[in-house]
């Protein structure tokens, strides 16, 4: 009985593994620690966005960093829908030619796009 348990557990894990490979983001962590990995086709996909749509870079005082909240006079802006339908859940910021996405529940940066 132990060895069928074992056996279905690693078939899960194997099948798994395989639906992974086809997500264009996979969450690890948990809680505000959590951070986004994003394919590199997507990546170029939002580099390309900020430069063709001319986004205007934010200035602040403090660095926004992953793991760090953004400050709450900056204004957080919807993920276009081309940017793949599992990050449109987050916000995004432009500063210092890199995008920050933002989870918009705690406003902390989960992913850095440079």
């Amino acid at each position: 009985m132990k060895k069928l348990m074992l056996t279905c557990a690693a078939a899960a894990l194997i099948s798994t593994g395989a639906l992974a490979q086809s997500t264009v983001v996979t969450t690890t962590g948990a809680g505000h620690a959590a951070a986004v990995q994003i394919d590199p086709e997507y990546r170029t996909k939002i580099r390309t966005y900020v430069t063709e749509h001319k986004v205007r870079p934010i200035e602040t005082r403090e660095k926004i960093v992953v793991g760090q909240p953004v400050p709450r006079e900056v204004e957080l802006e919807s993920v276009p829908a081309d940017w793949g339908p599992s990050l449109t859940q987050y916000r995004y910021v432009y500063s210092g030619e890199r995008v920050m996405l933002v989870d918009p529940s705690t406003r902390t940066v989960v992913q850095e796009i440079d």
